[in-house]
């Protein structure tokens, strides 16, 4: 475990991609789709959390929501490791993307080639 961990301040995305990796178990043949429908549970679990708002049962639980988040973060690591990619790398790449729309003036809409 890196200092930054045991002191509780942030960390890499690649180091908590090896991190997570560690507490990776499912079967190896079937990693990809695990990790895939494993991310698409867990992000509607957030969205269910949120949506419940709209219901009325009162306030968000950012807490709760923050859990939930931290699964979708584990699975969308876990599924980058299953394809070779480094966090980092989906990182940068989307900033970059966003970025390059932003000075475009295509933030908005729809497409992802734009």
């Amino acid at each position: 475990m890196s200092v930054a961990m045991e002191r509780g301040i942030g960390m890499e995305f690649n180091e908590y991609q090896t991190e997570a990796r560690k507490t990776a178990v499912y079967p190896p043949d079937v990693g990809l789709q695990y990790t895939a429908l494993g991310l698409a549970g867990e992000a509607g679990e957030v969205a269910n959390k949120v949506k419940k708002v709209l219901r009325g049962d009162g306030a968000i639980d950012t807490k709760a929501v923050q859990g939930e988040l931290g699964d979708v973060l584990w699975y969308i690591s876990n599924l980058a490791t299953e394809l070779g990619i480094k966090l980092d790398d989906i990182a940068n790449d989307n900033l970059a993307k966003l970025r390059d729309r932003m000075a475009r003036g295509v933030l908005k809409g729809s497409g992802d080639n734009r």
